[in-house]
């Protein structure tokens, strides 16, 4: 192709296209931007990035993992790893310095590289790619302790993954050169030092400017991009490969500042992740040649693929977690679960080039030995999560659960409904005494703000797909489902009808940050709650095909309310003043009825 706008924009369709489509079929993205990188490259030959982006390449490819990286690490909150338990202490720790020490030794032994690829690619391969491994989590409905583990074990180690990459290439560039010095080993931890304090002194000063107001909100993404841009270029000039670690440094000041932009700055910095993620994929795949992907089936990179699988993961958990209280089943779970993703190769990608122009000529198969390695872990722990966790008993088998906001003798009561029908549920409130609804009828609730910055790691969101707001306070409920949309997107959002004659007299407020209303018009906070206070009973009726859905709603009484429908498959479909769903045979409707009079 000629045309260098064809191929951004087909680079770009490409990997957005992907993720449409791993959502739309509830498949591993990685999976299918593999195929569409392979098709679009050294399969049909539309495109080949490498040759086509000629030296502009290399930097986007180095700006774009710096970006992923800053994302990645503003997750990496102290206050999270002090609240952990032993054995996640334990895996994010000593796990991951065994993993890295096993998985290079397997890289410089099994797969033939020298010390100094194989150093950078054990340090790579620790990360176990938390954007692959949480909606694994969700998928497979794990317990909450290993699925605890899984989850921050991707979150805390993704940032150190490159770090430690990093410092393996630089330590083994300067130990391997014929005149190593004591003054170059300074000038190496010279420049460490200077970029760290470059990433430092920018997150902190994006800190202070966010606190004190000297930025306006319309201005502060653009802002931080650009400080990641040159916080990553001004290291790397310094020193090349610094910028890497200043841009994690950076993050990470931001991340512990606590600041009350930070819930923005993720979000933003999520979606651009997203789609520099998507391009890059596209890109380092498209550009593999056909004899660099043959390559992946050498005797040296299956063997060492299934080293990584069946014997670094497994030993590296195992001696890791010794005198904890993990249990031996729960250890072979976690021993098997590691998929590595996008950012491992895209990683990898970038230190292939960086090694390859220092003279490491078998840093050449680098990309297709991590391309091999994803695709067979992410094919593999994906495939295989839910059906190995159902063996070990370490899968809930439950139904996907439904998180509400405002505790109400409604909302309490709409929530021992869905308990009884083995439905996860919580009920979240600041308030102590509105939660005695809860108590009293053993609800499992949480006390604490649902929009504190503590939410994360406090409450264990994977149990929920559903998150409704139930209290009396529309702009509340508003402002809960803005907030929580990118977690859950607005589909599986929902709030009460606005109170037009009380209240916040919200009735214009925008439909794009409001969740999507239940029930029917009028169903507000002060109509159902006055309905439990007048008797009306939460009702489960079975639709067959005796008794159809047609004749439930003539027997039906004008006042009673429907609420949602438990389908066969266990799935959960409310009901809403524009929605047309209908149950089927097997279906469970969900009413609040009006008490029969005797």
């Amino acid at each position: 192709m000629d045309s260098l706008l064809f191929i951004l924009m087909l680079i770009g369709a490409l990997g957005v296209s992907s993720q449409w489509i791993a959502w739309r079929f509830r498949m591993p993205a990685i999976v299918v931007m593999s195929v569409m990188g392979l098709l679009a490259g050294p399969i049909l030959g539309i495109i080949s990035p490498q040759e086509d982006l000629g030296s502009m390449y290399s930097p986007l490819i180095s700006i774009a993992v710096g970006i992923i990286l800053f994302e990645g690490s503003l997750n990496l909150d102290f206050r999270e790893i002090k609240g952990l338990g032993k054995p996640i202490f334990r895996i994010t720790t000593l796990g991951a310095f065994l993993a890295w020490i096993i998985g290079s030794l397997a890289a410089h032994y099994i797969a033939d590289l020298s010390w100094a690829v194989a150093f950078v690619i054990g340090g790579i391969f620790i990360v176990t790619g938390p954007t692959v491994i949480l909606p694994l989590l969700r998928q497979a409905k794990l317990k909450p302790r290993p699925a605890a583990i899984l989850k921050w074990e991707g979150i805390i180690v993704d940032p150190f993954g490159a770090l430690v990459a990093v410092f393996a290439f630089e330590f083994v560039k300067f130990v391997t050169m014929d005149t190593v010095t004591f003054a170059t080993i300074l000038a190496f931890l010279a420049g460490s030092l200077l970029g760290a304090a470059i990433g430092a002194f920018f997150g902190y000063g994006i800190g202070w400017m966010f606190e004190n107001g000297y930025v306006p909100e319309f201005l502060k993404s653009p802002v931080v991009l650009a400080s990641v841009v040159m916080a990553f270029a001004l290291s790397d000039t310094v020193m090349h490969e610094t910028g890497l670690l200043a841009v994690t440094v950076m993050g990470m000041t931001i991340a512990n500042m606590h600041i009350s932009s930070i819930g923005d700055m993720r979000h933003f910095k999520e979606n651009i992740s997203i789609l520099l993620i998507s391009v890059i994929f596209i890109m380092l795949t498209a550009s593999l040649n056909r004899e660099t992907l043959l390559s992946i089936f050498d005797w040296h990179i299956i063997l060492f693929i299934l080293i990584m699988l069946f014997v670094t993961r497994p030993l590296s958990i195992f001696l890791s977690t010794i005198n904890t209280d993990l249990q031996f089943k729960e250890k072979l779970l976690v021993g098997w679960i590691a998929p590595r993703g996008i950012v491992a190769l895209t990683v990898s990608g970038y230190f292939a080039g960086v090694l390859l122009e220092a003279g490491f000529d078998d840093a050449e198969i680098l990309t297709s030995l991590t391309f091999g390695l994803v695709f067979a872990t992410v094919v593999a722990h994906g495939f295989s999560l839910g059906w190995v966790a159902r063996r070990l008993g370490l899968s809930t088998e439950s139904k996907p659960g439904v998180l509400i906001v405002g505790s109400s003798k409604f909302s309490v009561n709409l929530a021992k409904v869905l308990e009884d029908l083995n439905i996860p549920v919580l009920i979240s409130d600041s308030s102590w005494s509105r939660l005695s609804h809860a108590r009293r009828l053993g609800v499992p609730y949480e006390h604490g703000e649902i929009l504190s910055e503590q939410t994360d790691y406090q409450i264990d969101l994977t149990p929920y797909e559903y998150m409704i707001g139930l209290t009396e306070y529309d702009s509340y409920n508003t402002l809960v489902s803005s907030t929580f949309m990118p977690a859950f997107g607005r589909e599986h959002l929902f709030q009460l009808p606005l109170q037009v004659n009380q209240g916040d007299h919200l009735e214009d407020v925008s439909k794009h940050i409001s969740g999507r209303l239940l029930f029917e018009e009028g169903a507000n906070w002060s109509a159902l709650n006055e309905k439990i206070n007048k008797g009306f009973l939460f009702k489960k009726t079975t639709i067959t095909q005796k008794y159809t859905y047609n004749q439930f709603l003539k027997d039906l009484d004008s006042e009673s309310v429907l609420l949602f429908i438990l389908r066969k498959s266990g799935n959960i479909d409310f009901f809403t003043p524009k929605s047309e769903i209908r149950p089927e045979a097997g279906d469970t409707v969900v009413s609040l009825q009006k008490p029969v009079q005797n």
